[in-house]
């Protein structure tokens, strides 16, 4: 599939429904991949089971707090940078990049690399979502180190981490982020194109690029984009979904600490819904509370859109006074084993609550 420029602007609204308010604003990964196809160049995106079981998949993304992307916009050579230098380490070459994450800009990395270095991206990615922390994949969960990495600035600085284990990878690497500025780009998580249709969640770029095609066609026929994309869901890996709020934003508090966008947001809920509702936030939104009762919790998605225009809506544009609907959806059941909420489950963030999917929540 050869991505053209409506595509593009569909993945980038389908990204950031799926990145559950985390992954970076991706606005500016759009328009340097667009830049990409305005020069000529072709962004190629295969289907995971087409690739060769031998081939050397090396994703790229970047890594750090969304709110510093509004600011420090990258040059687009950063994660090209560590790519190519995980290359001359590893002594070979990648046949494909993809992504770590669907959410955010890390849908748009990966077609930036690609579009400038002629690979193909894989339409996969390692958390169906967007999460905060480097270790939290569903490679890593399956059994794929993530190091060696490489990481880059907007500078050309490059550096190179070799840790134990995935975990230990996030913390040194968090670290080097933090030198760099709040945010960076990275290769890492190099893999085989079998262990890639072993550990990835497939088709999740297509998925971003039907949701925003779902809910532009809604608008233009003036039917509920909400409405049509819970209608579409149940045909995909993300089977269930429902509207667990609608209101008015009455506090945003956010803060980047320790390379990561940390708050919350409380949502003022307006007829049929009472009371409110109180949202944590670790880059992503993490879990939905109504007076102290859970109503999502990570992994399942907790996504917030503007009630008029049905755009998500990134932790980094929340603001007082906005209207909002809260959906809640399911994820892929890769993400829900035993072994994957010992990695992203709610225990992961310090939260309480076990994990109680949005389907027996109710």
């Amino acid at each position: 599939m050869k991505l053209n420029s409506e595509q593009l602007r569909d993945l980038a609204v389908g990204a950031a429904f799926l990145g559950t308010g985390g992954g970076g604003n991706p606005y500016v990964g759009r328009v340097m991949v667009q830049q990409c196809l305005d020069e000529g160049l072709s962004v190629e995106i295969v289907d995971p089971k087409d690739i060769d079981d031998d081939m050397l998949v090396i994703p790229t993304a970047m890594m750090g707090a969304p709110t510093v992307l509004v600011e420090k916009i990258p040059s687009g050579q950063e994660a090209i940078f560590s790519l190519q230098r995980l290359e001359r380490h590893l002594g070979r070459k990648a046949g494909a990049t993809m992504p770590i994450e669907i959410g955010g800009i890390n849908s748009t990395i990966p077609l930036l690399v690609g579009a400038r270095l002629g690979l193909p991206i894989v339409d996969a990615d390692g958390m169906g979502r967007a999460f905060p922390f480097l270790e939290m994949e569903t490679f890593g969960v399956y059994g794929i180190s993530g190091s060696p990495m490489a990481i880059s600035d907007e500078y050309g600085d490059c550096a190179l981490i070799e840790a134990v284990d995935n975990r230990q990878m996030e913390w040194l690497a968090r670290a080097v982020a933090i030198r760099m500025g709040g945010c960076a780009y990275i290769a890492e998580y190099a893999m085989s194109g079998a262990d890639v249709k072993r550990t990835a969640v497939p088709n999740t770029l297509t998925l971003a690029i039907r949701i925003g095609e779902v809910l532009r066609r809604a608008r233009v026929e003036h039917r509920n984009p909400i409405d049509a994309l819970l209608g579409f869901l149940p045909s995909t890996l993300y089977r269930y979904g429902r509207v667990i709020y609608a209101g008015k934003m009455i506090d945003v508090q956010r803060e980047t600490k320790a390379g990561f966008a940390m708050g919350r947001a409380r949502i003022e809920g307006l007829a049929p819904f009472s009371s409110v509702m109180e949202i944590e936030i670790q880059n992503e939104n993490l879990v939905a509370r109504v007076d102290g009762a859970v109503k999502a919790i990570v992994p399942d998605l907790i996504c917030i859109m503007n009630t008029e225009t049905a755009e998500p809506i990134t932790s980094e544009d929340l603001r007082y006074g906005q209207r909002v609907t809260v959906l809640a959806v399911s994820v892929p059941e890769i993400m829900r084993t035993p072994e994957a909420l010992k990695v992203f489950g709610p225990s992961c963030f310090g939260l309480k609550e076990p994990f109680t999917s949005i389907e027996e929540i109710g």
